[in-house]
């Protein structure tokens, strides 16, 4: 009798060099914005962005591609609010662009922290805001994936998709 082994996708995610370097930039990231966020969730296959805030960054080097930071308005708000060290109560063009910083900043430390690596990329673009529901995104066939998605410790949050914050890189092999 045969039996069947599966290789589980996710299990060979978090052994590799791209789920610590989102981890690690994440959690430095947050330092800077006064803010901490734990992993709840990885993925190997895209998801919804639950998130109405987006901020893009394209990548290339050995791989090409995209990454996206995509988070709630509340933890938007609050994120660069500690980053810039001001109070802000509603979504506004100061907030936007703060979201395109913390996005710069990750995308550097998951740069920095896979240098020496077969996904390096020395080149990465200005970050691109997308703020609003309802988008879709298309990925190209054969482009590696990974999605971890954090929950921001934020004790006044009712609802789970205001501590949400997710981090998709989507890179081809070049």
């Amino acid at each position: 009798m045969a039996t069947a082994v599966m290789e589980h996708a996710v299990d060979r995610a978090t052994e590799g060099p791209l789920y610590k370097a989102i981890c690690d930039a994440v959690n430095n990231c947050l330092v800077m914005c006064n803010c901490r966020a734990k992993c709840v969730g990885i993925s190997t296959v895209p998801s919804h962005e639950p998130g109405n805030i987006t901020g893009m960054i394209g990548v290339h080097g050995k791989v090409s591609g995209f990454v996206n930071v995509n988070m709630s308005e509340r933890m938007a708000i609050q994120a660069v609010g500690g980053l810039l060290q001001e109070q802000y109560q509603t979504l506004s063009a100061q907030v936007v662009d703060g979201v395109g910083e913390i996005t710069n900043i990750i995308v550097g430390g998951i740069k920095s922290a896979l240098a020496n690596t077969n996904w390096a990329f020395p080149h990465i673009t200005v970050p691109s805001v997308i703020v609003g529901n309802g988008y879709r995104m298309a990925y190209a066939r054969g482009l590696e994936f990974l999605c971890v998605v954090f929950e921001h410790d934020d004790p006044e949050a009712v609802m789970f998709q205001d501590r949400m914050m997710q981090v998709s890189v989507s890179l081809l092999k070049l």
